[in-house]
């Protein structure tokens, strides 16, 4: 028998003078759509320096890790297969989003402005979580 395993994915939400830092993907699915800067982490590669090289790769902003904003494992939350997706807050370092590697544009949004139909994947209810966890005092921790 062949056992097959859920992929590990990680996603970066960053918020800098109050507004967040998205991309619009370049690739199918949800071509077109907002989504948190992230992707795959690669064999031999932690969670948390995946995320930070995502974020480096498709916007071009270097961050830190600062909380673990929660871990998204729903079967269906992609179309494509099943990932685990491990969401962290990253503070912003230094960096103009700029669209690169499967981005086609990045930048940052204010979250009162965006609407659930504009994000693919699951990617509104993580907003919606972030916005609650800042909201009731998100605990903050260093990571080495």
């Amino acid at each position: 028998m062949i056992h097959q395993n859920p992929k590990p994915t990680v996603d970066a939400v960053v918020e800098k003078d109050g507004k967040v830092l998205l991309i619009r993907r370049g690739n199918e699915p949800y071509r077109g759509t907002l989504a948190w800067p992230g992707g795959f982490v690669d064999v031999g590669e932690t969670v948390e320096a995946a995320t930070l090289r995502e974020l480096m790769e498709e916007t071009g902003v270097k961050g830190k890790i600062e909380a673990l904003l929660g871990v998204y494992s729903d079967p269906k939350r992609n179309i494509r297969e099943h990932t685990i997706a491990t969401i962290f807050v990253v503070r912003w370092i230094s960096g103009q989003p700029e669209g690169g590697d499967d981005a086609i544009d990045a930048g940052w949004y204010d979250p009162s402005a965006l609407k659930e139909e504009e994000f693919g994947f699951d990617h509104w209810r993580i907003l919606q979580d972030y916005l609650k966890w800042k909201h009731e005092g998100g605990t903050f921790w260093s990571s080495t």
